[in-house]
This record gives structure tokens, sequence and C-alpha cells, in this order.
């Protein structure tokens, strides 16, 4: 086990020992998965029926998309880390309420202290909001939405380090939208792009 993998794994064993708003609701706690090792990180909003299930981030119809976006750009999720701002499932899949993101991501900050990614890729609204937010609940509404954002990239200081951000739209939208599906396939080319110029996959 790599100290990453060791870290991330402590994390997820602390967490499971709290009581953390939406616990008592859900099946399974729904950490993260992919590679610890990877200059990448992916960052979802939370799990759903199918995570809550298994434990796992984004393995139901959502996920299934991501897959295939990421093949699309010769990527798998052996290549990348991914994670949610929450880490429990909200009944029904409802919003995220501001109490339940300021209780759940403190962990995601540690999540992402751990990895040290070059490139976080944030999908959807409350993802892309609370990190260009300076990862401040106080700050999200003051950030604009997806629609606005998606395919720009940013830069953000968290925990005295920069990250690159690059906003991009949630899979589940694109099932519920398909229109939006081209659009959201471009801007994952930039990703790719990205990654090709600087050579930033660590391994």
């Amino acid at each position: 086990m790599t100290d990453k993998s060791k870290a991330l794994a402590e994390l997820r064993e602390s967490i499971s020992q709290l009581d953390l708003p939406l616990k008592a609701t859900a099946t399974n706690l729904v950490f993260g998965k992919g590679n610890p090792n990877t200059d990448i990180l992916f960052i979802g909003e939370a799990p759903g029926k199918f995570e809550d299930l298994q434990g796992i981030p984004f393995v139901g119809t959502a996920g299934k998309l991501l897959d295939e976006m990421l093949n699309k750009i010769n990527l798998t999720i052996n290549d990348i880390y991914i994670a949610n701002i929450l880490k429990y499932r909200p009944p029904n899949n409802r919003e995220p309420q501001p109490d339940e993101i300021s209780a759940h991501t403190p962990f995601l900050v540690e999540q992402i202290k751990i990895i040290k990614p070059k490139i976080i890729v944030t999908l959807g609204n409350y993802a892309t909001k609370f990190i260009l937010g300076g990862c401040s609940v106080e700050q999200m509404n003051n950030v604009p939405g997806i629609t606005q954002l998606h395919g720009k990239e940013k830069h953000i200081i968290i925990a005295e380090t920069e990250y690159r951000v690059m906003p991009m739209y949630h899979p589940a939208a694109l099932i519920y939208d398909r229109s939006l599906r081209p659009t959201a396939d471009e801007d994952f080319k930039k990703i790719r792009d990205v990654l090709g110029q600087k050579n930033l996959l660590a391994f």
C-alpha cells in the first residue's frame, strides 16, 4: 500500500466512526475510488442509489456515462481518482443542504491534500461552486453556475497549494438533457489536451 493509499484508508476509517449528517438514512459510506497517485481528481456531488448500495462512487447510470467519456479521451478509472462533496446519499437523491456540505467537505479537502492532484475536474454545480468558492460554503452562492463555467479552466488555492480547476457538466445532467452531450464531449477533450501538453499523469 502506498503512502497515499494508507492515508486515504485511515481517513476513510475516521469518517466511518463519525455521526455525520445523512449517515443515519444511508446504507454505506461512499468515500472515493481510483488511483490515489494520479494527477487528476474528479469531484462529483453526492452518492445516488447504486453508489449508496455498493459504497462506491459513480457506479450507476451516470458512472457508466462518465466511464464512456473518459474512454473517449483515453482515460479509465485507473488513471484518475473520483470522490463526491457528500460522503453519504441524501434521501431520494435530493440536493445537498448547506449544513451537510459544511459537515462533509472538510474530508474532501483532506482527500485533495493527500492526493495532491495537478488538475481538479468539478462535475456539476455543487462541486464547482464549492471548489471555486475557495472550499467555503458561505462563498458558494458567489460563484456562477456550471452553464457559465463549463470547460473554462480556473485556478484556485486550497490549503496553500494552487490547483488547476476544470468545471464540467455532471454526467447525470447529460442523461436528463441529451442536447448537452456534444458540448460536454468538447469540454472533456480539453482535459486530454491539458494532460498531453503537460504530460501530467504520474504513472
